[in-house]
């Protein structure tokens, strides 16, 4: 039913809890691919996507450019994109399941797509706060990011052209294309490694991460936000 496709790059450190996040839902029949789509890590990554059964493809370093990458091969009907240090919680595929079922119950799989709740692995109240951001930011505006995943036929994908090659903001650009009003969000909850957070400082980060959206809405190229990315 489903491929899910994991960008990497050197990540050892979370790509074991991502990939066993996904055994219950291969146990059950509802992911039958899993797609690890590498930028050239130096690590274990790609010892550990071979020992859990991944297929392994090899891309230029880049995360839009990487997803493209993971997806060419996805032989299922749906396509799953997640973060290599982003865990979905225990049963987020029977959520899911219902979706694509009332999706192509409705006929509508090739017009709708869903991505997760999002969520830190810290107990720090700034990671509650920033959820509460998030939320409110997808409420708004409309605007999930490519850390809550991207649930999506690959009819829907292939119509819209797939992610373009670019270095980052390549979540933005996608969900723009699908359209605000086609996402729907559920209850399940993507939580993602908050190392970067803690080591960068929460606002520094988020301004950071605002700062790159501004940007981008403004029509900088992508390889220029890069830079100021870091």
């Amino acid at each position: 039913m489903i491929t899910v496709v994991l960008p990497t790059l050197d990540s050892e450190r979370g790509l074991v809890g991502a990939l066993g996040a996904l055994i219950p839902a291969a146990a059950a029949g509802v992911v039958s691919q899993v797609v690890v789509a590498d930028g050239g890590s130096t690590d274990k990554t790609i010892a550990i996507a071979d020992e859990l059964g991944c297929d392994i493809v090899s891309a230029p370093r880049g995360r839009g450019t990487q997803l493209a990458a993971g997806a060419a091969p996805a032989r299922q009907p749906w396509l799953l994109f997640l973060h290599s240090d982003t865990i979905l919680e225990e049963g987020w595929f029977r959520e899911v399941s219902t979706f694509i079922e009332r999706m192509e119950d409705r006929g509508e799989g090739d017009r709708r797509a869903a991505v997760f709740t999002f969520a830190l692995d810290d107990y720090a109240f700034l990671a509650r706060l920033l959820e509460q951001v998030v939320r409110l930011r997808c409420f708004l505006f409309g605007l999930p990011y490519g850390d809550q995943g991207l649930l999506i036929s690959r009819r829907h994908y292939d119509r819209l052209g797939g992610f373009k090659p670019i270095p980052l903001m390549e979540d933005v650009d996608i969900v723009r294309r699908i359209g605000r009003r086609r996402i729907s969000y559920l209850r399940a909850r993507a939580v993602t490694s908050a190392v970067r957070y803690r080591r960068e400082g929460y606002w520094r980060r988020w301004a950071r991460n605002a700062g790159c959206l501004t940007l981008f809405a403004l029509r900088v190229p992508p390889h220029v936000i890069a830079r100021f990315y870091g």
